[in-house]
């Protein structure tokens, strides 16, 4: 067993939040990549989009994703999907930080973990 902690005190801030990454881990061998994230209160995200697919799982608080001009309410519990090339940001407009998990991948990561998984096997 390997426990990788949270260190909240040596998250980077970046792109209006702070995270700390998944990867790279040399335990883990994965097709995809993660990040525990936590927006600021009163703070938001940069709007972005990228070519991998992604799931956002909120951890603790309440804010709001915007995707596309849309924007819904995202709450402790609630699982997001974000399909490639769709533009996107979290809002927390609330007093108290929000916190949430990334896991994103696209085929190109899968190729790769299907490589290492042979190579180690």
């Amino acid at each position: 067993m390997e426990i990788r902690p949270l260190v909240r005190e040596e998250m980077p801030f970046e792109n209006g939040a702070y995270g700390q990454r998944l990867l790279p881990w040399q335990a883990l061998n994965a097709p995809f990549e993660g990040a525990w994230v936590t927006v600021p209160a009163h703070g938001a995200t940069g709007a972005h989009e990228h070519h991998e697919y992604e799931l956002f799982i909120a951890m603790s608080g309440n804010a709001e994703i915007e995707t596309d001009g849309e924007r819904r309410p995202f709450k402790q519990g609630d699982l997001e999907f974000h399909a490639p090339h769709k533009l996107h940001r979290v809002i927390n407009d609330s007093d108290t930080d929000f916190e949430f998990y990334a896991i994103w991948w696209d085929t190109d990561m899968s190729t790769k973990f299907l490589v290492r998984h042979e190579e180690q096997a």
